[in-house]
């Protein structure tokens, strides 16, 4: 089963020169999103690690069943002023404009090796900012696993010296 089947191109989304990609319909298969679910599971599970991040909001929706199938916790990145605690934030510019992420300074014990999972790796500024952010307070990243990589965005260059699988390559 071809996940490509499954993501569809909106163009000028959102804002216009942007061709998104759309994971809606994977998210509607059950068949699919299980296969997208299992291979990422596959991919993550040799590098044995002790937490998977998800970065809101896409990436939750992978990194939960994810971190659910591996038996291993599960830490949200999330956007400014959605977590209730003490945090610590990290700001990053976008293809498209700025951004910052957040999360819980005690989320993560120190050394604990974490899985940054996401739903797509495009000029790799998010996942810059969270691979910066959780090891800021304390995490070894042990991989980075994303669903969808636009390569010529060339994000991957951004997250360099890390292990980084992605299940559809554009």
């Amino acid at each position: 089963m071809d996940l490509k089947y499954y993501v569809r191109n909106i163009r000028d989304f959102p804002q216009k020169g942007i061709l998104f990609k759309d994971i809606t319909p994977l998210l509607q298969s059950p068949k699919g999103f299980r296969l997208a679910v299992k291979k990422l599971a596959a991919c993550i599970a040799p590098l044995k690690p002790d937490a998977i991040t998800g970065i809101e909001a896409r990436g939750f929706l992978f990194a939960s069943p994810v971190a659910y199938c591996l038996g291993v916790s599960l830490i949200p990145v999330r956007k400014p002023g959605k977590l209730p605690l003490k945090t610590r934030t990290v700001s990053y510019d976008l293809e498209y404009g700025k951004d910052a992420v957040e999360v819980h300074t005690d989320a993560i014990k120190q050394g604990q090796r974490v899985v940054v999972v996401d739903d797509l790796l495009a000029t790799g500024g998010t996942m810059s900012a969270t691979v910066n952010l959780l090891e800021q307070i304390g995490a070894e990243i042990a991989g980075i696993a994303v669903v969808i990589e636009l390569t010529e965005l060339k994000g991957r260059d951004r997250v360099n010296g890390y292990d980084v699988f992605s299940l559809i390559k554009y």
